[in-house]
């Protein structure tokens, strides 16, 4: 059998030189895959900006080598070689699979971390080739009885491996060192000047904006790469040299914004419930546990215990201490899904890192440069067009790190931004008033810029008018979501609670919006109702309706949102959520494990404020203690407890008995003994 390699998922990592194996083929079969290696280095491009000349020497010499294979193919001297022999044509294909490893790595990877790298590549190259030059110095002529001008050929390509010496192309070391001098003087703060470093990027083949993002991207794959902290670090500051040079020199590209709608987005997804923080409901993108167990997002549980809340959200129970302890494997498995989904994985981590790696000061700088072209450029646009360009770039910008956030907002960006929230802005550029809101949302992660959107003249109005009339479904989404990131600081739940316009624009959204712009509206008023003055006007707004309405299709998300709403209602909500109750038996019997326990808190909930004519709805439904059995035996820790206690109110109202909180409340604790013991026998060992 012949060895072909097959097509793998790009490598993370460089492999080492004892990576890689020889494939234990017999004789004809290892010389058939010898030639068929040889070939496909053959038919790779040498490195066209950098390494030219190393790449092309090498692939040159593989290209003589072929011959020599196809030679032995054709004039077989036996069918058996030596082990000597043997063992020689094995390290050969173990050499020349790291030339073509090599290659494709330097093709592939950034050509600014590339260029930092160029030595010890070069470096590597030459090794090859003197490994190549030993082999052809052993290799068995006699033995394999090869023609003369195959001969000639072979102690031709071992000449020219021996007298290889170490080549770094002045030219590729003269672009190197402009860019080391770039980086030194961006740290200085000295903005770098713009001629030379137009040359240093066209020559590195970074001629538009795409290719400079290409690039970005390719660093930022390349972070992930490294294994120590001082090559990340320098990445951090190629990252902000190629975002500053793109800025300057490629100006802003709105078509750049067709690739931005063509990736997945995170709101069009399923996330797995296990992957979704129970507070948010979104994504977890730094996971940690709590004193009880549960784990919930690092932003969301800070922003909970920051509150005065000394609770765990999801159990109840206090918290014996605010320690949170990363979740290391979970987020390994969010980050996998991700990656096989094709949707970033953004890490949070403190305001002075970016991808997880402290900023160095040549990348803030940077950053800073790159932020005061944008908003001096966005504040001298004269056409909407113009400043639809700026606008995305800055997009892009305030999505990558806290730096960056800080930076664009301490530059003054948040009131020129305001002027492009406008429903007139809207019917005639949708793509400005997302891009403008989505700015505003991006910038509004930083906790000190939730202050300046809600201090700056217009700002809020501005998200609210677009809540309420934007121009597409994705600009009215990305408002709720602004409302949900400011509604983080309880100072400004209450006031975004008193606003009618912004409760009804949540509303509105849930009932006609598509489900991505739903899960954005639903989380907001879920923060919202965080708050017992504004239960009431939710309960006023139609909360209880959109809940119904909207049960079937999110039912995870209205559910939670329904029990904040009949915990902290009184009278009002409890009459309200009447109808719901057959709706939340059936997510009972058929939901999720989440959707199942925050059902049975709400039915808790109602039966014990709503009195025997509410519990006697619910024992009206067919099969309902069955159900609860179910959820008792196979729900979540929580969700079992309010099943045994749901049970046990069932039971009381139909023996006829007082149907006190107090009551039930105390023996839901004997009943949670007897789920254990249940769950013993019906789960599986």
């Amino acid at each position: 059998m012949v060895v072909s390699p097959l097509v793998f998922p790009p490598r993370k990592r460089r492999p080492s030189a004892g990576s890689f194996i020889s494939p234990k083929l017999a004789d004809m079969n290892l010389v058939q895959s010898l030639l068929s290696l040889s070939r496909e280095i053959s038919s790779l491009k040498p490195l066209q900006c950098l390494l030219k000349r190393n790449s092309l020497s090498v692939v040159n010499k593989t290209k003589l080598l072929s011959i020599l294979f196809e030679e032995l193919l054709r004039n077989p001297v036996s069918n058996f070689f030596s082990p000597s022999t043997l063992l020689c044509f094995e390290e050969m294909y173990i050499v020349l699979q790291r030339i073509k490893t090599l290659i494709e790595d330097c093709s592939n990877g950034s050509k600014m971390w590339l260029l930092m790298q160029i030595r010890v590549l070069s470096n590597s190259f030459h090794e090859l080739t003197l490994e190549l030059s030993t082999l052809l110095d052993i290799f068995p002529f006699k033995e394999v009885e090869l023609s003369q001008d195959v001969e000639e050929l072979v102690v031709l390509v071992r000449k020219q491996c021996s007298q290889s010496k170490p080549l770094v192309d002045p030219r590729d070391e003269f672009l190197r060192l402009e860019v080391l001098a770039m980086l030194d003087r961006i740290e200085k703060e000295i903005v770098p000047d713009h001629f030379k470093l137009k040359k240093v990027v066209e020559d590195l083949g970074l001629r538009d904006n795409s290719s400079c993002r290409e690039e970005i991207e390719s660093l930022q794959e390349e972070i992930q790469n490294q294994n120590d902290e001082k090559s990340k670090s320098d990445i951090v500051s190629l990252i902000g040299l190629v975002r500053y040079a793109n800025c300057v020199l490629f100006g802003s590209s709105t078509a750049s914004q067709s690739d931005h709608r063509r990736r997945k987005s995170i709101s069009d997804l399923t996330i797995p419930a296990d992957f979704r923080c129970p507070v948010s409901l979104e994504l977890m993108r730094d996971p940690v546990v709590v004193a009880t167990g549960q784990t919930y997002d690092r932003e969301s549980i800070n922003q909970w215990i920051e509150s005065g809340h000394s609770t765990c959200p999801k159990t109840g129970q206090t918290l014996a201490h605010s320690n949170l302890i990363a979740n290391r494997a979970l987020r390994n498995l969010i980050a996998m899904w991700c990656r096989e989904q094709g949707i970033p994985f953004e890490t949070v981590g403190s305001n002075e890192k970016v991808n997880g790696v402290k900023a160095t000061k040549a990348a803030f700088e940077a950053t800073k440069m790159t932020v005061s072209f944008l908003v001096n450029k966005l504040s001298g646009s004269q056409s909407m067009e113009a400043a639809n360009g700026v606008i995305y770039e800055l997009r892009a910008l305030s999505k990558t790190d806290s730096d960056s956030r800080a930076c664009i907002a301490e530059a003054g960006a948040i009131p020129t931004l305001v002027r492009y929230l406008a429903s007139g802005v809207g019917s005639q550029h949708p793509n400005l008033q997302v891009n403008a809101v989505t700015t505003i949302l991006n910038l509004s992660i930083l906790e000190a810029n939730k202050t300046m959107i809600m201090e700056t003249d217009g700002a809020l109005n501005g998200v609210i008018e677009v809540l309420l009339s934007g121009a597409t479904w994705e600009a009215k989404g990305n408002a709720a979501a602004t409302i949900f990131s400011l509604s983080g600081v309880h100072a400004y739940r209450k006031s975004l609670g008193r606003k009618t316009r912004v409760i009804r624009g949540l509303i509105n959204l849930v009932k006609d919006g598509p489900t991505s712009s739903q899960r954005d509206a639903l989380v907001a008023i879920l923060n919202l109702a965080g708050d017992r003055e504004n239960v009431g006007r939710l309960i006023e707004g139609g909360v209880i309706e959109m809940v119904n309405g909207a049960i079937d299709e999110l039912p995870e998300e209205t559910v939670m949102i329904l029990e904040a709403v009949v915990r902290r209602g009184g009278v009002a909500a409890i009459a309200a959520a009447f109808n719901t109750i057959k709706k939340l038996a059936a997510i009972l019997r058929e939901g999720s494990d989440n959707a199942r326990e925050s059902a049975a808190a709400t039915l808790v909930t109602i039966c014990r404020k709503g009195g025997s004519e509410v519990v006697a709805e619910l024992a009206t439904i067919p099969g309902i203690e069955r159900i609860i059995w179910e959820v008792m035996g196979s729900g979540t820790m929580r969700g079992r407890r309010k099943a045994a206690t749901l049970l046990r109110i069932l039971r009381r109202w139909a023996a006829g008995l007082d149907l006190d909180a107090n009551n039930v409340a105390d023996s839901s604790s004997m009943m949670t003994m007897s789920v254990n013991n249940t769950s013993r026998t019906v789960m599986p060992a």
